[in-house]
Order: C-alpha cells, then structure tokens, then sequence
C-alpha cells in the first residue's frame, strides 16, 4: 500500500528556495559487524532505489540494520560490499574530505535524541551548523532566522533547548538539518521521543519541507501509522529489505 500526503499546517516553507532532491541508488550492499560471539551480518545485499524528490519510509525490528543503512547513506559509515549512489556521486570514490563535503552540503541528519548543544540558544544551535558549511557571521544569523521562522520557531530562537518543548526541540534539529540547503533528508527515528501529536507535527512539518524544497526524504519509523505516510516503504528484517 502506498499513500502520499499533502497536508502542510505550516504554510508553504521556502517553495522554490531548495536545491532539488537527489536520485539514491544502493546496489548489493553488504555489511557486517565484529561481535563477541562472531560476525554479524547486518546487511545481505540490500537494493534500494529512491527516485530524486522522493519520499521513503523504512521499518523493521530493533536492530535489524535500520540505523546502519541510513549511517551509510549519509557516508558516516563507508560500505563494505556493494555500491551507494547518490545524486550520480558513487560514495566509494570520495576520500575524506569528499565524504566530509558531501555530509555537510548534500545531506540532512534528523535523529531521535535532537542532538542540541544545552548551553547554546535555538538560533545558535543553527547558526553552529551554519559556520560549519562556511556561511559568514552576517549570512549565519539570516540563516539560522530564517529556518526558525520557517519551522514555526522564529519566536523561540534565543530560548535553549531546556526551555523548549519536545516537538519545539525537534524542529530546532530540523532547520539546523537544512542549514546548508541539502538535497537528501535522512531521519532516524525523528519522533522517537514525542508524544503522538507531536510526532504526527514533525511529520507533517518534515513532509512539507520535502515537498516544498523538492529533496528527498527517508525516514526511519517503528510507528506504521507513520510509515504509511510515505510513497515508498521499506521494511528491513534479518538483513533483508521487503518493498511494502
């Protein structure tokens, strides 16, 4: 089953203003892990294609390899069998600061525990993300404004992260995921720690930024209702991916 949704309750956000999304590509990809108790093989040949401007939901068991898939999609991780193809760049052909460059210009990272620094405001939190794409500082606080405002927050951009609410948290991590105007979103679990309006608010806010901003979205969810949400679902199990 495959649906898609057009709800967007904040507004049109940044229409025209993005990059485009990226075509993913991954072929045979094989991945293991050291253990104990001997090799685990996370990965067993795992295809996956995700059109450019695309929207894919992946789900499986607690760990079935979800997290390493999308790791090795945003080049945190390099594969160790198989090919990963991203916007035509094959990722086993940048070295390292090839990768670094394509982590901080080309993807997004949404993960589950926000990953905000404590002592620094909303906007700075932004505004760090921001410095590290090589924005100067005038062009920083535009910037961070600019997706605070997008994301619903530009009146809580001098509160800290222990002044905000979950939901508030998360899109604070959403406009600092889009500082640099990436082309692919990769969220793990982005509403692992809301509660369930909140959760179905950072979807739709995640929805609308992949529509409006025309890139590609991937997100991790144990929730179904959530993953239905998408256009393509993935299930991961025992190493394997399913097309739902």
């Amino acid at each position: 089953m495959r649906t898609r949704s057009d709800q967007n309750p904040a507004g049109a956000i940044g229409a025209g203003n993005g990059p485009g999304g990226v075509a993913v590509q991954v072929r045979d990809l094989r991945h293991t892990y050291r253990t104990p108790n001997g090799p685990l093989d996370v990965l067993q040949g795992v295809d996956l294609r995700i059109p450019a401007g695309g929207y894919a939901s992946l789900s499986g068991p607690s760990g079935s390899g979800k997290t390493t898939l999308l790791s090795l999609l945003g080049a945190l991780e390099r594969p160790q069998l198989g090919s990963i193809d991203v916007g035509g760049v094959d990722l086993a052909t940048l070295d390292r600061d090839g990768l670094a460059a394509f982590r901080c210009h080309t993807v997004g990272f949404v993960f589950q525990h926000f990953g905000l620094l404590e002592d620094l405001s909303a906007r700075e939190n932004v505004e760090l993300a921001c410095m590290l794409g090589g924005r100067g500082r005038a062009g920083r606080r535009r910037r961070a404004d600019g997706l605070l405002d997008a994301v619903g927050l530009g009146p809580r951009a001098e509160h800290r992260p222990a002044a905000l609410s979950g939901g508030e948290r998360q899109r604070v991590a959403i406009a600092r995921s889009l500082a640099n105007d990436p082309s692919l979103i990769l969220a793990d679990e982005p509403t692992g720690n809301l509660d369930e309006g909140s959760s179905a608010a950072v979807i739709d806010l995640l929805e609308a930024l992949r529509r409006d901003r025309a890139m590609t979205l991937m997100v991790v969810t144990h929730r179904g209702e959530l993953a239905a949400r998408a256009v393509d679902r993935y299930v991961l199990a025992a190493g394997r991916l399913m097309t739902l």
